[in-house]
């Protein structure tokens, strides 16, 4: 048996909906899950009404782009309040700096003469966030690239023809946001840092620094000798273990949720994760008043 708290739906860059993600889940055995989508939790509460349905705990989750320094890092959020006005109104302004940047990738492309309508990219987001992954996906269908990892490689990341910045959030902002709606900082696959040139350990021990609570262990690129780094740095710096699939659906094909070939993720992260806010929360209410 597996949990998997990192999954994307179609109100960020996945191709299924809540509810298709909890039935997924529920088919292939799955206890536990957590939707994960950019920069928004609008997707939260349909999952949290069909898992209880279906019996598949759901858990509320979030995925953040941060930045710590000059580096560029994605923080999970698990086990906040969906109701926080403070997290809600934060995320609101993250939301509408996407909506910028896409303004301004749309009008690089099209001075590249490649034509791409605001239009077309609100049609193939549907609803919640669209981004980058939407773009990628339109310059796919007309045939300016073969795939999604071109139209990055030649458009829209970092160096890219047509890319543009957005505002992020400090990683000490970002930490600070999710651990004051109730939840924990996770650190997401951090194998990604160690591609770019990354010290791993430093970067984690900053973020620790500043409040994070977790990183993420389990997941499908991770080989075993890099999460026997990771399990030795968690456990020298008190830090918990999460994992997950990072799955977006049929956007990356031949991927799968968490279970079988892919990562498993053992059920007791949960429980672990559960017992940690509960020491927080008992530890907050005994201590002394200023």
């Amino acid at each position: 048996m597996t949990i998997d708290l990192h999954i994307h739906s179609t109100f960020s860059d996945g191709s299924m909906s809540p509810t298709e993600l909890v039935q997924y889940a529920h088919k292939l055995g799955l206890t536990a899950i957590a939707i994960t989508d950019h920069d928004t939790i609008e997707g939260v509460e349909e999952a949290m009404h069909f898992g209880d349905q279906l019996g598949v705990e759901v858990v509320s989750g979030l995925e953040l782009s941060i930045k710590l320094g000059d580096c560029a890092v994605h923080l999970l959020g698990y086990l906040f309040s969906p109701l926080d006005s403070d997290l809600l109104l934060a995320l609101q302004r993250l939301q509408v700096a996407r909506l910028e940047r896409n303004r301004v990738i749309l009008e690089n492309l099209n001075r590249l003469g490649v034509d791409v309508k605001m239009q077309e990219l609100k049609k193939i987001s549907c609803h919640g966030q669209s981004g980058r992954p939407h773009i990628a996906q339109i310059l796919v269908k007309k045939g300016v690239v073969k795939n999604i990892d071109e139209a990055f490689d030649r458009y829209l990341a970092k160096g890219g023809l047509a890319y543009a910045p957005r505002a992020v959030f400090q990683a000490e902002e970002a930490i600070r946001m999710i651990k004051d709606a109730g939840g924990l900082a996770v650190l997401a696959h951090p194998q990604q840092l160690e591609k770019s040139g990354k010290d791993v350990n430093a970067v984690i021990t900053k973020l620790r620094t500043a409040g994070l609570d977790g990183v993420e262990v389990y997941y499908p690129t991770h080989s075993r000798q890099f999460k026997k780094k990771l399990l030795f740095v968690a456990k020298k710096l008190g830090l918990l273990i999460t994992g997950g699939s990072d799955y977006h659906g049929t956007i990356r094909p031949g991927t799968t949720l968490a279970g079988g070939k892919n990562c498993s993720v053992p059920i007791n992260v949960l429980e672990e994760m559960k017992q940690r806010l509960e020491k927080i929360h008992s530890l907050s209410l005994t201590k002394p008043l200023d």
